[in-house]
């Protein structure tokens, strides 16, 4: 394994399980907090800001899903979780699946929100020419969080979005356009063991619901699939609220391993 970074965190709550969040393609682990305000009451919340996002470091290489990956199980091991499921939302599901298939202890379950597919994620080439020529101005970003909301957010929330967006690294940027979302790990979902659940808005214009039966479950045949009605591709800040539900109704009843 090549040199990972030590990746930073966002932590609160604790219990015998602990719940980690993963973020999306520009996005940090404050995404979640809203979620975790209502389940650190009875789990550990551990939300990770991936390499190039957030307050994490911004190496000036090393963006490829299995080195990002290895980010990721270098800081569990740090942080000594044993018993856990993973959360991905959007790029970071592609991340959460690939860990999931080299079977790490203590992983209980896989809950994804508007993955990115293990097969090759459909940007069309105009949508992604853009966003890599204008990344690091105030009108992209803007014009970015427009497009990923389908929902009112608070103004808070709205600055928080623009800002992480305009906070990722270029490097971190460029990488997952030109090489992360064209990966393809579908061959590797054999090895996935967990249940995996998955949850998508029905208005989310970055990433369309259809992905995931069309790219996504043909892969993971025993994954679940519903629809987050009303929501576009951040329900952490559009619908906080059914997104907690959804969680705590897919780890109810689910016992720690030691």
């Amino acid at each position: 394994m090549e040199t990972t970074i030590e990746l930073h965190t966002i932590e609160r709550g604790q219990g015998p399980l602990t719940l980690i969040f993963l973020h999306y393609f520009g996005g940090s682990a404050k995404e979640w907090q809203a979620v975790t305000e209502q389940l650190a009451a009875k789990y550990r919340c551990v939300a990770v800001d991936l390499r190039g996002h957030g307050d994490s470091p911004a190496p000036a290489s090393g963006y490829s899903v299995d080195r990002v990956t290895d980010d990721l199980e270098a800081t569990l091991g740090r942080l000594d979780i044993r018993s856990f499921v993973l959360i991905g939302h959007s790029m970071s599901g592609k991340i959460a699946l690939n860990l999931a298939s080299r079977q790490p202890v203590g992983l209980q379950q896989v809950l994804l929100v508007s993955p990115s597919p293990p097969h090759p994620e459909p940007i069309p080439d105009k949508d992604r020419k853009e966003m890599l020529d204008t990344h690091g101005t105030e009108q992209a970003a803007i014009k970015t969080f427009k497009n990923i909301t389908a929902k009112p957010v608070s103004e808070t929330d709205r600055q928080q979005i623009i800002t992480d967006n305009l906070r990722t690294s270029q490097v971190a940027w460029d990488a997952w356009l030109t090489l992360g979302s064209k990966e393809d790990i579908a061959d590797r979902m054999s090895h996935v063991v967990v249940p995996v659940s998955i949850i998508a808005g029905n208005k989310d214009n970055a990433l369309s619901p259809d992905v995931q039966p069309d790219l996504t479950l043909p892969t993971l045949p025993d994954a679940t699939f519903e629809v987050l009605d009303g929501s576009g591709h951040l329900p952490t800040y559009e619908m906080p609220d059914a997104l907690t539900d959804f969680i705590l109704k897919k780890i109810a009843g689910q016992r720690p391993t030691n």
